[in-house]
């Protein structure tokens, strides 16, 4: 009985481990792609979860999700795009297709440096943001319906 128990422990432990996240996923390669549909949490700030140590799988470097123009849906398969000088002047540093769901990530590395401007291009239009950002959870700042990340 006492084997039994402790063996019934053991096998618990075991797969939990299997389905564990965190510290074990951290060289996972992670890159959302147009017409993907593995992504979840539209809105949400993904770098909550998806960081060293966190619940989610991976470390993700940028991620955010992009709205239609009315900013009331999700917009999918547009792109974004980090370059090193204003209105997607300069180097192109990364490029995210954003999957179906609307939402982008990428685990790759991107050197931010003192800063890089983001382009988000849609069917018809590309939008700019004005300042640099140093930092890519973009649902940390785009995080209601007034200032979403929005393509057309």
């Amino acid at each position: 009985m006492k084997m039994n128990v402790i063996n019934s422990i053991a096998i618990a432990a075991m797969i939990i481990g299997l389905f564990a996240c965190g510290e074990d996923d951290n060289d996972e390669q992670l890159v959302s792609g147009n017409g993907s549909t593995e992504s979840h949490k539209a809105g949400e700030n993904c770098m909550n979860c998806h960081k060293s140590g966190g619940s989610g799988e991976g470390i993700f470097v940028v991620a955010g999700t992009v709205y239609n123009s009315n900013k009331t849906a999700v917009y999918p398969d547009a792109t974004i795009r980090l370059y090193d000088g204003p209105n997607a002047t300069g180097s192109l540093k990364g490029m995210i297709e954003v999957d179906a769901k609307g939402n982008f990530y990428t685990t790759e590395s991107i050197d931010f440096g003192t800063g890089l401007y983001v382009a988000v291009e849609g069917n018809t239009t590309t939008n700019h943001m004005i300042a640099k950002v140093t930092d890519g959870a973009c649902n940390k700042c785009h995080d209601d319906s007034s200032n979403r990340v929005w393509a057309d």
